[in-house]
């Protein structure tokens, strides 16, 4: 008799463990993760009414919660599980178009022009940035969250103590930001990308080639490489040591507005209604996902899936092969937001002239498959190598945050 998957699994970790690697145990167990999204025929699911009938702008998992932001100047913060309403961050005066999460810190950025930064634990909002003359529509948390900033650079640091520099140089609104360690890549409707450093706020490297618009960046501090997509029709692959463009990469033919990266794949998504998956090294084209019949609102990808949602339609692909797995929802008016993370998958949806959340639960954690293993370490849990980028010194500063204005527009 064959030992169920998650049985076997912990068998083969077991034994291999004295010589084994903490990367081939998580190969592993991401391989299992995702049988079990492939196999199981009916997850457990919940559906409930969020935000009335507004637009959801932004959706994250965040230990055990669901986050999610609206047109209706609010916040709101989910149980995973049960879908019960935890809290409801209020202060903003405007729609809340960007989020940001770091443990229990939160940090929103609105139509109001300002970022504000919550306590997750209280619900309360610890500090209000301003500064933005329009539309805050990207932020992003640097890592680590305690960074040097014992030189105040010329910053009034009595009239805002937290601000740390004004980035100039684009010349017009700023559509995406992708930050890691100290490295910040951002793109703009000006049609370029550009390099900064957020500790010295240096501009290291203007980055052109696209002809139109750009609305999505990305970052990969291993191979030196951001990558961007533009209204151009096009994405470029950039080397960050020189500013050349390596890669162009075409055939969508129409706006690039979504580009993600993991570890093997670079996937991009279009108004042409079509998901594309590129060879992050060489810029080869590897599928053309092409199954939705609208632009591409949403997707989020790992090694082994894509979910996008469009035209009222969420789906699954295999990025391995390109084909349809299965369609988790059919039928509704849009599908605003997808996000997955471990044996969750969320969607921000509007159906029936109201705001629905979806919560699906494909089964047991990859951690908990782990934990469960003999010779598991809880203090070596983290499998991930460290950066040499993240190792500053702490002295001051509590949250390193960068921020965009979308000038003139304020949507």
């Amino acid at each position: 008799m064959s030992l169920p998957a998650d049985e076997r699994l912990k068998s083969e970790i077991a034994g291999k463990r004295a010589g084994g690697s903490a990367a081939s145990d998580r190969a592993k167990i991401e391989e299992v993760a995702w049988t079990r999204w492939v196999e199981n025929p009916e997850p457990k699911h919940i559906s409930f009414p969020a935000h009335g009938s507004s637009v959801i702008t932004c959706l994250l998992i965040s230990h055990g919660r669901i986050i999610s932001a609206s047109d209706d100047h609010s916040i709101n913060v989910y149980s995973l599980p049960t879908g019960e309403l935890l809290l409801q961050l209020k202060g903003h005066e405007g729609g809340v178009w960007a989020l940001a999460v770091s443990k229990d810190t939160l940090v929103s950025g609105s139509t109001d022009r300002t970022v504000r930064v919550w306590d997750l634990k209280t619900g309360k909002c610890t500090h209000i940035f301003g500064g933005h003359t329009s539309t805050i529509r990207c932020l992003a948390i640097v890592e680590p969250e305690l960074v040097d900033v014992e030189d105040a650079n010329g910053v009034d640091t009595d009239e805002n103590p937290y601000h740390r520099f004004h980035l100039e140089g684009h010349e017009h609104c700023i559509r995406a930001l992708a930050v890691r360690g100290r490295t910040l890549v951002s793109g703009s409707y000006d049609s370029t990308v550009r390099l900064w450093d957020v500790i010295t706020g240096e501009l290291k490297r203007v980055l052109k080639g696209h002809t139109q618009k750009v609305y999505s960046v990305a970052l990969d501090l291993g191979r030196n490489q951001a990558y961007s997509g533009s209204m151009d029709g096009t994405a470029r692959v950039w080397d960050l040591r020189t500013g050349d463009c390596r890669h162009t990469l075409t055939g969508h033919t129409s706006l690039v507005g979504l580009i993600e990266l993991s570890p093997s794949h670079l996937v991009s998504a279009s108004a042409d209604a079509t998901l594309r998956i590129w060879d992050p090294d060489s810029g080869e084209l590897q599928h053309t996902l092409a199954a939705h019949t609208g632009a591409i609102t949403c997707f989020q990808h790992d090694e082994f899936k894509v979910l996008s949602g469009s035209d009222g339609n969420l789906k699954m692909w295999n990025i391995r092969d390109g084909t349809v797995v299965r369609d988790l929802l059919t039928g509704v008016t849009d599908v605003w937001q997808v996000v997955f993370e471990g044996r969750w998958c969320v969607a921000a949806t509007y159906r029936k002239d109201s705001t629905v959340l979806y919560v699906w639960d494909f089964g047991v954690d990859s951690e908990d498959l782990l934990k469960d293993t003999p010779g598991y370490d809880e203090d070596s849990k983290d499998l991930d190598d460290e950066e040499d980028e993240g190792a500053y010194k702490i002295k001051r500063f509590i949250e390193a945050q960068v921020s965009a204005d979308s000038l003139g527009d304020q949507r």
